[in-house]
């Protein structure tokens, strides 16, 4: 189910302020804080309060519409509609590479056999550096 059906199912109106914060959250660019959502925010909806943006990300959160990470310290949110997510993220020039859940499996396997830990993999972002910045460091 879309999230502007979400908000409306739950009683919460599908306002162009939360229109414009699900749009650049559908962005296909790496992930935001929501810093960098209030300030692309303002650029195209002048006026935009820094408070509806927070408030709206913690909303969208709640009812299942976006997830956040922790990634280099910062909160960073990403849409949930199309399912899990498992992210590689370069810390050098911000490179966002989907990983298949299938390479992450013997690891949730593992885990369980060895520690008992069930791992959520729903939604993971993981850092490290991409081929091209690994090959600059050779060089």
């Amino acid at each position: 189910m879309s999230c502007d059906n979400v908000l409306k199912d739950k009683g919460f109106k599908f306002t162009p302020q939360r229109r414009l914060i699900l749009d650049i959250i559908h962005e296909p660019q790496s992930y935001q804080t929501a810093e960098d959502i209030f300030e692309i925010a303002c650029s195209r909806m002048p006026g935009v309060n820094k408070s509806t943006v927070y408030r709206t990300l913690d909303l969208l959160e709640k009812l299942g519409c976006v997830y956040k990470n922790e990634l280099n310290n910062k909160t960073v949110y990403c849409h949930s509609d199309e399912g899990y997510h498992q992210h590689l993220v370069c810390s050098v020039c911000g490179k966002t590479i989907e990983c298949d859940e299938c390479f992450l499996l013997p690891i949730k396997k593992m885990l369980d056999d060895r520690y008992g830990f069930q791992v959520n993999l729903e939604h993971l972002v993981m850092s490290g550096l991409c081929q091209e910045c690994r090959n600059k460091d050779k060089t």
